[in-house]
């Protein structure tokens, strides 16, 4: 996909601007045409001979060069590129961008190119998690841009927290994917992600080991393919996702109520999210006290929703996600056919497999009897994957898509 594409790499001041030499590298790999753009704060962090031995061009920083040039530079590198990467963008960047600030040559081009724009942030975790940052990555996604969000992990300062810039590796196969046209763009996607808590007492719950980010991934990779996405998730410790409109939910009624509330006109929904299968059958109001050897428990079964969605007459195409310690296909498929889905996604879990993760390896089988095999990889990759799948499948049942076709009837009349 990215095979002569012709790419401006900006960079902007971060530690994270060494990973831009192997996104060069991976770019040109792929054969695109890559063009660098740095910021004089970049240039600070890594050197131009190293970025123009690696691009094998020169590598542009000044909007006012010495030497003479005919081309207004910054309006011919804006029609020359079919997009943009900014690979590490930083808060001050993604700021000027949000309020149309062109005061180098990154941001001009920026300013005056109707190229594609992706930015992917790297920042210590209390600039990418403030207000001003996210309000605007909000005003920016609203505007087409798209963003690759940071990963989460330790920081150059030492602080641990989300602003980690991303693998290049995964940089780059995103990158690949924003070229692709998906035959789902347009249609609508609710995906559950995370955990739910089950209170015992005001201090203590169940729960399960889920991160939250398969279905994160999900969403993400649902916006980059064009298609609108609403969001349900139980509580994790991931940022949610710039420009996706989330609904929080923490109990498996919650998430039941929420979805019931968005599925309306939905054409896919993804039920993603370890949901709990059991709850106390009285919520004590006070903490309980350890008072006895032996505490018993009355626990009742919570709403199943994913055959809850399945069972509905007017349903979209329905995808359950399978969490196995044991006879993982098998059991998979048993949940495929006894609640009637279009689709379900197994994977092993246990002990440093699956939950909280960044890798997964799936199996995906559908109501039509096909198999896929998906190795390990990022779940930001498998998403894709994924997302594929559904596209195959759906283009097999063209009468899943019936309800936003109605509803844009309607709507028109």
């Amino acid at each position: 996909m990215l095979k002569n594409k012709k790419i401006i790499l900006g960079i902007t001041g971060c530690i994270a601007a060494y990973k831009s030499c192997e996104i060069i590298r991976l770019l040109q790999k792929q054969g695109a045409i890559v063009r660098v753009i740095a910021t004089d704060a970049a240039l600070k962090f890594i050197t131009k001979l190293t970025l123009e031995t690696l691009s094998k061009h020169k590598v542009y920083h000044a909007l006012f060069e010495d030497e003479v040039n005919r081309d207004v530079e910054h309006i011919s590198f804006a029609r020359w590129a079919d997009l943009v990467l900014i690979a590490p963008v930083t808060a001050n960047t993604i700021a000027k961008l949000t309020h149309g600030i062109a005061d180098n040559l990154l941001t001009t081009v920026c300013l005056a190119t109707k190229a594609p724009i992706v930015l992917t942030p790297a920042m210590n975790h209390a600039m990418w998690e403030n207000v001003a940052t996210q309000d605007n990555l909000k005003q920016l996604i609203g505007r087409g841009f798209k963003v690759f969000e940071p990963a989460s992990g330790e920081q150059a300062c030492g602080e641990v927290g989300v602003g980690k810039m991303m693998d290049p590796a995964v940089c780059v196969e995103r990158l690949a994917k924003s070229f692709i046209i998906s035959p789902l763009a347009g249609k609508t996607v609710v995906i559950t992600a995370g955990p739910t808590r089950e209170p015992l007492d005001p201090v203590r719950f169940l729960s399960n080991p889920s991160s939250g980010k398969m279905g994160y991934a999900l969403a993400r990779a649902a916006v980059d393919l064009g298609l609108r996405v609403k969001l349900i998730s139980g509580p994790t410790a991931i940022a949610p996702p710039a420009g996706i409109g989330t609904i929080f939910v923490k109990t498996a009624e919650q998430m039941h109520d929420a979805v019931m509330s968005v599925l309306k006109d939905s054409d896919i929904f993804i039920s993603v999210a370890a949901v709990a299968d059991y709850k106390a059958d009285i919520v004590q109001e006070q903490k309980i006290k350890k008072d006895c050897t032996h505490l018993n428990l009355s626990l009742q079964k919570t709403q199943d929703i994913l055959k809850k969605v399945s069972a509905l007459s007017c349903r979209p195409f329905t995808v359950g996600f399978a969490a196995e310690t044991e006879n993982m296909e098998e059991n998979a498929f048993k949940k495929l056919t006894e609640k009637k889905l279009d689709m379900v996604i197994a994977n092993e879990v246990g002990e440093d497999k699956a939950f909280n993760q960044d890798e997964n390896a799936l199996v995906v089988m559908t109501k039509t009897n096909k198999r896929y095999s998906l190795p390990k990889k990022a779940k930001s990759l498998l998403a894709y994957e994924i997302f594929d799948i559904l596209a195959r499948e759906l283009l097999s049942s063209p009468i899943q898509f019936q309800h936003s076709e109605e509803a844009s009837r309607n709507t028109a009349k």
